[in-house]
């Protein structure tokens, strides 16, 4: 059952991405209206919120741009940073919202944050339980079937929350992009319908695999209920 589960996200999880990554390729044809770069929107935006000690830079991939908190940085892949257009002025703003987040103490970014080095332990643990279930899964059943369980529900637990909390987190930098997009007047109508639209394709990469990893906690949490029975 498991593995149908995975099956169905994984599809889904690849249809939404191709999906985003068509509208992305759509919208970098057309020459934002100010004829601004990503890194001059992230630069512009940066300094209409008073944020002079964040970085921007420049980075290879593509889709690969991020905040990091940590040492204060917008890194844009190089098409964003470079390009002139409707989704690179979108994803240069997003991260400079995830910036302002930062900036303004913003609740759930902070909790995401501080949920970050919980989550790569848990995505550590149940990497190692799979491979032991694979090469060794007599190991596994030494320790009891239901507290193996318990370990994998508690780390999805942990994987779900974290999901679930970066939502908010990408919508609000979203909202604030758009709005600062719109209050700057560097993009026609239809550049901004295309930001919008861009980044609500990225922001359903997020829901897929917020709801992928809830409905496995369910399953999981079923199996044990089952056993007890």
């Amino acid at each position: 059952m498991i593995i149908v589960i995975g099956i169905v996200f994984m599809i889904i999880s690849f249809l939404v991405s191709q999906r985003l990554k068509s509208k992305f390729k759509k919208y970098s044809k057309t020459t934002l209206m100010s004829n601004m770069s990503g890194a001059e929107v992230a630069a512009s935006m940066l300094k209409d919120n008073g944020l002079y000690d964040v970085g921007i830079t420049c980075q290879p991939g593509h889709l690969t741009d991020h905040y990091n908190p940590s040492n204060k940085t917008v890194n844009l892949s190089e098409n964003v940073y470079y390009g002139r257009n409707a989704a690179a002025a979108a994803v240069a703003a997003h991260e400079c919202g995830h910036a302002v987040q930062h900036a303004r103490a913003y609740r759930p970014l902070e909790f995401r944050t501080m949920l970050v080095p919980i989550q790569s332990v848990s995505a550590r643990i149940l990497n190692i339980i799979v491979m032991i279930a694979i090469f060794g899964g007599g190991f596994l059943y030494s320790f009891g079937w239901d507290k193996i369980i318990l370990a994998v529900i508690a780390c999805y637990l942990v994987l779900t929350l974290f999901s679930f909390i970066t939502l908010p987190v990408e919508f609000d930098a979203s909202k604030r992009a758009l709005a600062w997009i719109k209050s700057k007047n560097i993009a026609s109508e239809q550049d901004q319908y295309m930001a919008k639209d861009a980044l609500k394709w990225a922001a359903m990469t997020y829901v897929v695999a917020a709801i992928g990893s809830l409905v496995t906690l369910l399953y999981y949490v079923m199996i044990l209920l089952g056993n007890r029975d």
